[in-house]
């Protein structure tokens, strides 16, 4: 399916039905005062709902079929990447930014500012109308700061945003709703994948330095995952039969290797008192689809809710039955993974080795004291 020779261990509670997902880790103690949600679909847990001018919302059945608060705005058929990944770390899913009772005591344990089609660069999904770009996601954690100046002591603060835990995913739009969109999109004609990479990169750096320059410091980045392995690309009939679209997945190596990069120069001395920490999405994710049975998979290059080649050549729409047995299907619709894949990454995230997470993973990321 994907070629890319995935390390091989076991790990337990990977594979996590709906149904008792809540009660388990759920129940963890709590290892960082707040976790900061950033980025884009694979996060959003409800931003875009109040975008009156988004086309990208899940907000509707069957999105949230096997969650316990239904459809949320959230891309899955329940918990996402940043819902679990919080669990492991026992804080709850933080409120998303957008919703107007935002304040007070629920800032407190963190904040989601992810919103669906966002990229790092500011043009990317627009044609899904209104969504909220890296840029100003920084500026909306800004505000959130202002709140909690007036909550938390200097001193107490400068501590709190030290030890808090910031969880940033971004990047596939700008590759799936911006480059390999040449119709609507110049960026494949004036760059070369290296030279786009690079932009990339540079942009996501200013908005780091920015994060630090207010106080943040531990940071986890997940690189891109196998876009070429998605449902919306294998639906283009560009592969063979049962493999990725290669030259999607060959666009991803230049981003990832570039932000693992830059994971090292930002650890070298340049941001003191700070740990920046590259999440290896790619690996992880080509393991899943390289060995689907060890995790209990079936499914792994169709959506379960979705119309057309692979169900991925349009998105889950309002209503439409998805398929019955998700914890086996790797994906959910045309973009996104089930709650079971999600369940994967995130305890590779928290507790991988250093294949899966440099230099350290999110456990030991939470464990330093700062």
């Amino acid at each position: 399916m994907v070629n890319m020779g995935g390390h091989r261990w076991w790990f337990m509670a990977v594979m996590v039905a709906a149904c008792w997902w809540n009660g388990v880790v759920g129940q963890a103690q709590r290892q960082a005062p707040a976790i900061w949600v950033m980025g884009d679909s694979l996060v959003d847990n409800g931003n875009n709902n109040y975008l009156i001018r988004s086309l990208a919302k899940a907000n509707y059945y069957p999105y949230g079929i096997d969650y316990y608060r239904g459809p949320t705005g959230r891309f899955c058929n329940a918990r996402t990447f940043s819902d679990i990944l919080g669990d492991w770390l026992g804080i709850p899913a933080p409120p998303p930014f957008a919703d107007p009772t935002m304040a007070g005591n629920r800032i407190l344990g963190g904040v989601n500012y992810a919103s669906a089609a966002g990229g790092i660069l500011d043009e990317s999904g627009q044609q899904y109308g209104d969504r909220i770009p890296l840029s100003q996601q920084v500026v909306n954690f800004e505000t959130t700061l202002g709140q909690l100046r007036t909550m938390i002591s200097p001193a107490n603060l400068t501590q709190f945003l030290a030890n808090s835990i910031v969880v940033m995913v971004f990047g596939s739009n700008d590759y799936i709703n911006n480059y390999l969109m040449p119709n609507l999109y110049a960026t494949s004609r004036f760059y070369t994948p290296e030279a786009f990479a690079n932009l990339l990169l540079n942009r996501y750096a200013r908005q780091l330095q920015a994060l630090y320059s207010l106080g943040l410091r531990k940071f986890f980045l997940p690189g891109l995952g196998p876009l070429g392995c998605i449902p919306n690309q294998l639906a283009t009939g560009q592969a063979p039969p049962g493999r990725c679209v290669d030259s999607v997945n060959q666009m991803m190596g230049p981003f990832n290797e570039g932000l693992r990069r830059l994971v090292g120069q930002f650890n070298d001395g340049s941001h003191p008192g700070a740990m920046f920490v590259y999440g290896n999405t790619y690996g992880a994710f080509g393991d899943i689809l390289n060995n689907p049975q060890r995790y209990g998979f079936r499914v792994r290059d169709t959506a379960c809710c979705g119309i057309g080649r692979n169900q991925g050549q349009i998105t889950c729409t309002p209503l439409l039955p998805p398929c019955n047995q998700r914890d086996q299907y790797v994906f959910w619709d045309a973009f996104h993974p089930t709650q079971a894949a999600n369940a994967v990454l995130a305890q590779r995230a928290y507790s991988g080795s250093t294949t899966d997470c440099f230099p350290i993973n999110v456990q030991q990321l939470a464990q330093i004291k700062l």
